[in-house]
């Protein structure tokens, strides 16, 4: 049986249309499988990881290579200042950080504002966390983000947190720097907790990506998502990081330590290799 807060949301469509096409011999569209492994250095670099016998936990927070490796990308690609000790916590993937995020940092009867089509694990995860959804739907041809209707979702009293996926998954949606500003805006008017799911971020084809933690006044107020997976190509690796101030790091960590404490270690490793 079960639990009415998850009854609604079924099988999720990767499942579902991955079983199909395994079914039916199709070509698999319906996930993001890379056409290739990673870079074969990374792979190298696993594979003496688990040589060299770092097959045990790693820390909670992870490798400590690899938290060290995550702050210097943030700094290098987007001037970023994170500590690598209390700013960075490695996930079971992206979708982890964002489960342990929600988990975290919500209580039962608050309200997240996202944009509309979402990534169907927003939903399940605000939901398991007792919290509700505000959706601000970005609507054809340019899936613009509708000031208005932002403002009006950011304004609701039990608002507390906004989701945030730039670059957008599903539609390839890559947020302006003015809308940015406009959700920024929001965020400080109504003292909001920004998550910023960027695990896109190097797969850009149009456009420019703009963190959101770089606009002004929001590097304190903003947790950065990202993860080895789609950047290199090894999305079955599931090693993730959420960045941001210690003392919304410390929430996702205290939930992430009795989701999966720690694991992937050797994987942990090559990520700091190939970060590197």
């Amino acid at each position: 049986m079960i639990a009415s807060r998850l009854a609604g949301f079924g099988t999720t469509i990767f499942t579902e249309m991955s079983a199909l096409a395994e079914r039916t011999g199709a070509i698999n569209l319906g996930q993001g499988f890379p056409d290739e492994d990673g870079p074969q250095e990374m792979l190298e670099a696993a594979a003496a990881a688990l040589r060299a016998g770092h097959n045990q936990y790693a820390p909670l927070a992870g490798v400590p290579a690899l938290r060290q490796a995550i702050a210097a990308h943030q700094r290098r690609f987007w001037g970023l200042e994170i500590d690598p000790d209390d700013g960075v916590q490695v996930t079971f993937g992206a979708t982890e950080a964002i489960a342990a995020t929600l988990l975290g940092l919500l209580e039962p009867g608050d309200e997240v504002v996202v944009f509309e089509p979402l990534y169907d694990s927003y939903a399940a995860g605000i939901a398991m966390a007792g919290a509700r959804r505000r959706v601000v739907t970005l609507r054809p041809p340019d899936w613009a983000v509708d000031g208005d209707a932002l403002a009006a979702a950011a304004a609701r009293p039990r608002a507390r947190m906004l989701l945030l996926n730039t670059p957008h998954n599903p539609t390839g949606k890559v947020f302006s720097r003015a809308e940015l500003e406009l959700v920024a805006a929001a965020c400080a008017e109504h003292d909001l907790v920004a998550v910023a799911d960027e695990v896109y971020e190097h797969m850009v084809l149009d456009g420019e990506h703009v963190p959101l933690a770089t606009l002004p006044g929001m590097a304190e107020r903003t947790l950065t998502i990202s993860s080895l997976g789609k950047t290199f190509s090894v999305t079955g690796w599931k090693i993730g990081w959420a960045t941001g101030p210690p003392a919304l790091v410390a929430g996702v960590r205290a939930a992430k330590q009795y989701l999966s404490f720690a694991g992937g270690t050797p994987l942990q490793h090559a990520g700091a290799a190939a970060l590197a």
